[in-house]
């Protein structure tokens, strides 16, 4: 994969604008009335999105999590093809997607549609980007957490893209896929509007991208010659 590709920038720029476009379009509140109301969330304890989707889904990103750990040692199938650091981009950059949310949620102020008082809660409706100002409920809800068990993986489109394309784009999918079908169960609990979903799949992209931007740039320092490296100031 040449160093000048461009893709990444291109589909990160052009995901930003449609991000921004979502936000400005208020739809978040329409799709949340959609599955709840002032007395609250119908489905909010429904048993296949809180044990199957909620708590299965985290599992079951775990149990994918780990199984990457052994492909380190052990690479089976399309893993083989990976170098050893590409198979470590692989794993260290689902961390990193699940750590960038984690980050974020832990500073925001920006609360769950459950908790707005247009939902039987009373917190007040404002926006996730006004960094400091408290909507009056718990907070700690921008962007979706659990949605980034799926949307962690994108970042091995990243590590596959050179050996295995069209395995990269598949793995793509299949995160995105899985991250948009987590979020949108726990939107219909209340426990998220529809742009904490697309902000993970963002922070996550971001993440993914960063880590193949640090492996090309510590394999580039590895290959300098050791004259260049004593001249550089």
């Amino acid at each position: 994969m040449p160093a000048t590709d461009s893709r990444p920038l291109a589909i990160t720029a052009l995901a930003l604008l449609l991000l921004l476009a979502w936000d400005a379009s208020g739809g978040d509140l329409w799709l949340a009335r959609l599955a709840g109301g002032a007395t609250g969330f119908p489905w909010r304890e429904d048993f296949w999105l809180t044990e199957v989707l909620h708590r299965g889904g985290k599992a079951l990103g775990w149990a994918v999590w780990f199984g990457l750990l052994l492909q380190l040692r052990w690479p089976r199938g399309v893993l083989r093809r990976l170098t050893p650091g590409e198979r470590w981009q692989l794993v260290l950059s689902a961390l990193a997607g699940v750590a960038a949310v984690a980050l974020l949620k832990h500073f925001s102020q920006t609360s769950c549609p459950w908790d707005l008082a247009g939902f039987g809660g009373r917190a007040t409706h404002i926006s996730h980007w006004l960094w400091g100002m408290r909507d009056g409920g718990p907070g700690h809800c921008f962007p979706a957490g659990h949605a980034s068990v799926g949307f962690a993986f994108v970042g091995g489109w990243f590590a596959l893209r050179r050996h295995a394309p069209r395995a990269a784009a598949a793995w793509l999918a299949a995160a995105l896929l899985t991250g948009l079908v987590l979020g949108i169960s726990q939107q219909l609990r209340g426990a998220h509007f529809f742009s904490h979903t697309l902000w993970s799949a963002w922070v996550c992209w971001l993440a993914g991208w960063a880590c193949d931007l640090a492996r090309r740039a510590l394999i580039r320092t590895r290959q300098m010659p050791i004259d260049t490296k004593l001249n550089t100031p």
